[in-house]
């Protein structure tokens, strides 16, 4: 692996380990040892369900350039799966309040568990089926389990206070810690022990069944309140009436369609995007890398938004100008290096420095 990708890796993890460290205890809050318990459980079952599905993500576009798609074909399978978890995510709220969240946890693991062993087939079709139970997943991956946690928490009559203790554990480490391990294991598992592309699914679903285990053995159902249910279509009306009653509310949507737009964009980019020619890349390490910016990310901003003279449209207008710098990088360079034509292979920073220099010449001299 070159150097360079150990250099980012170390000068991010350094930063946010000093970010972290340097938090203030101030605020430790003293808690029983009855909800210390419950909390260390979520947190263990969370964290299995966030690896089963950080696992998949840096080798999804590549397992299916392994099998001969194009960019077009994977582009399907992609769109099938946001449109898939888009669907189902105005439904499977509703109907976890009504059947139970512990149950749709359970079928959370199952549906992914699935959408991994679809991934052993080179077939189109099945792949299809795959990535639409894998976005049916997703929307019962952040529906469900925050429900159950919410819902278990005050019926087990735990202080209303300590339930920001476990969501902040469950972000750093299911968002956080969780996502960097799960990259740099797909990277071992693919790279180092040339296992294959389809191993980091495997071992995801093997995430996923010790995830749901532990819930089939130690969660108790919840339901959510019958009295507060409404149909899809009320909701929906409700939600269209609040957005054409306050403008600031469709303006905030659209900011936010916006830039998930453009990540979502780069989920899709960014493999062909580092190896346009087939080049040999770590997958996972990079991965690994671009969880650590966003933890770095969410260390910042949590610093920001505890400061009550610092306005978030301000420094929000910053971030948007710096995320769409850093999206016109590769069209940047796309004019100064011309492509390679050269299949397969590896990227050495060596290399890439030099084209930039000679084309930087190139430029300067005409």
């Amino acid at each position: 692996m070159e150097l360079f990708y150990y250099m980012v890796f170390g000068a991010l993890g350094i930063v946010v380990a000093a970010l972290e460290l340097s938090k203030s205890n101030k605020d430790r809050v003293n808690t029983s040892a009855a909800f210390n318990s419950f909390k260390n459980n979520y947190l263990l079952v969370y964290s299995l369900m966030m690896a089963g599905d950080w696992l998949q993500g840096p080798y999804v576009y590549y397992l299916y350039t392994t099998y001969g798609f194009g960019k077009g074909e994977i582009g399907q399978l992609f769109i099938a799966g946001f449109g898939s978890s888009m669907l189902f995510g105005t439904i499977v709220g509703s109907l976890a309040d009504k059947q139970g969240r512990k149950r749709a946890s359970v079928t959370y693991c199952i549906t992914y568990i699935l959408s991994c062993i679809t991934k052993h087939s080179p077939q189109y079709k099945v792949l299809m089926v795959g990535r639409i139970l894998g976005g049916i997943a997703t929307s019962l991956l952040f529906s469900a389990f925050e429900s159950w946690l919410v819902a278990e928490h005050f019926k087990r009559g735990f202080d209303q206070q300590w339930l920001s203790l476990t969501f902040s554990k469950a972000i750093f480490l299911g968002n956080g810690l969780v996502a960097i391990l799960a990259g740099l294991f797909g990277n071992l598992l693919v790279d180092t022990l040339s296992l294959g592309p389809v191993s980091p699914f495997d071992a995801a679903a093997v995430f996923l069944a010790i995830g749901m285990a532990v819930i089939l053995s130690s969660w108790t159902e919840n339901y959510g309140d019958s009295s507060e249910s409404k149909d899809l279509l009320t909701q929906f009306k409700g939600a269209a009436v609040a957005i054409a009653s306050d403008e600031k509310i469709a303006l905030l949507g659209a900011i936010q369609s916006l830039f998930e737009g453009s990540m979502y964009t780069f989920v899709f980019l960014w493999t062909p995007a580092l190896s346009p020619n087939d080049e040999e890349i770590p997958h996972g390490f990079i991965f690994a890398t671009f969880m650590l910016a966003s933890m770095l990310g969410s260390s910042i901003a949590s610093r920001l938004l505890a400061r009550n003279s610092t306005r978030v449209e301000s420094y929000m207008q910053i971030i948007f100008v710096i995320s769409s710098a850093s999206l016109l990088l590769p069209i940047l360079t796309n004019f100064l290096v011309t492509p390679s034509k050269v299949k397969g292979g590896g990227i050495t920073l060596a290399a890439s420095a030099k084209k930039i220099w000679d084309a930087l010449e190139k430029t300067l001299a005409h």
